[in-house]
């Protein structure tokens, strides 16, 4: 069963994150921690390492179609390391259940946000 789940946690938040550009983490660290019974600290972990393939090969697929602005992509990624270096010490100072409150604040935050463009845009 957890070869499955697996299995289908990995295509799903593949689909997903290529799809829709949402990087996987929305779908892998939320399925890690509620099918698996995985540690929220263990899940976040797990999610970035297994992102960064999904993530590669999305930005090849939208490379060959000409949909990557470069210069854009190289200036935020750079500080994005930065910001994972600080975000992960962060993360691994709080425990477990605050992390979690605040990875489901996060996605709330974002699913309204997201809702009120969809519906003014309508």
């Amino acid at each position: 069963m957890t070869t499955v789940a697996l299995v289908v946690i990995g295509l799903t938040a593949g689909t997903l994150g290529s799809a829709l550009g949402i990087g996987g983490g929305i779908v892998y660290v939320p399925s890690l921690v509620v099918l698996l019974s995985f540690e929220q600290h263990l899940a976040e972990g797990t999610s970035l390492a297994v992102i960064l393939p999904s993530a590669l090969i999305g930005s090849l697929v939208h490379h060959r179609h000409g949909r990557i602005e470069w210069r854009t992509a190289l200036t935020v990624g750079v500080f994005g390391v930065i910001g994972g270096l600080i975000g992960s010490r962060l993360a691994l100072s709080l425990d477990g259940a605050v992390l979690r409150r605040m990875f489901a604040g996060l996605l709330m935050v974002a699913a309204v946000r997201l809702l009120r463009q969809t519906l003014r845009h309508s």
